[in-house]
């Protein structure tokens, strides 16, 4: 949240309600070489940054709910991210040793990985530096070509794909520590989409967190998780894995 938004009710607010004030410490690192966490907005913030940008017609009453999903959504953003930075941080090939065993497996081959490379440097994973987020854009006017072509999928096979297209984006820019230790700024971009709600009637969100193509290694990183679980059953691989030995 920006520091000038406001965190009290501005005089233009026509609202009688008193909203918190509080704001919400997230579990993401900032990148600014604090140590500390970035802030979740506070209702109070939240609603004025609507009315600045013209949302008017939202009651001043749901805006506390509305910032709930909105710190639920990043946290699961965030969490997305870590997946591919413990995937990719540390170079392409490891990256592949895990992929190439699909999602699922892979994700049991990442932990005991790790445990194994902790163990070697005698570390643990708190003493180690992890990724953080430097900044992030809003841009919920610009499509990412990924849901541009999605959408336009969905117009043309409705029975196969779905029309809805993301009611948001966001260009999050975080700093990976590679296996050399040495740190550069990597781009993600994540699509945020509405989904059917529960019976309960309860809304449903979902994300599309991945690496920007901004370049060759970023594209290799796509294929390699995307491809993973497609290599996983052309190869044989549930046939094989009791004979396998993790890498």
């Amino acid at each position: 949240m920006p520091s000038h938004i406001p965190n009290h009710p501005l005089d233009s607010s026509s609202s009688t309600i008193t909203l918190p004030q509080s704001r919400e410490n997230s579990t993401i690192p900032r990148g600014d070489g604090t140590g500390t966490n970035w802030e979740y907005p506070s209702p109070q913030q939240m609603y004025n940054a609507m009315l600045k940008k013209g949302y008017d017609d939202t009651p001043a009453a749901d805006v506390p709910a509305m910032v709930a999903v909105h710190n639920f959504l990043n946290e699961g953003a965030w969490g997305e991210i870590l997946g591919w930075e413990r995937r990719f941080a540390k170079g392409l090939g490891r990256g592949w040793s895990i992929c190439r065993y699909g999602e699922e497996n892979g994700e049991v081959n990442l932990e005991m990985m790790d445990r194994k490379e902790r163990l070697e440097r005698g570390t643990s994973q708190d003493e180690e530096e992890q990724p953080a987020l430097v900044r992030f854009m809003g841009r919920p006017e610009d499509l990412t070509p990924k849901a541009r072509m999605a959408g336009w999928m969905g117009k043309v096979w409705p029975d196969a794909y779905g029309s809805e297209l993301p009611f948001d984006r966001h260009d999050w820019f975080v700093r990976r520590i590679k296996g050399n230790g040495e740190k550069e700024e990597v781009r993600y971009v994540i699509d945020y989409y509405s989904g059917q709600p529960e019976e309960t009637g309860e809304p449903v969100f979902y994300l599309d967190v991945r690496p920007a193509v901004d370049g060759p290694r970023s594209a290799a990183e796509r294929l390699m998780r995307w491809g993973g679980d497609v290599w996983w059953r052309a190869s044989g691989g549930s046939a094989r894995a009791n004979n396998e030995v993790v890498d």
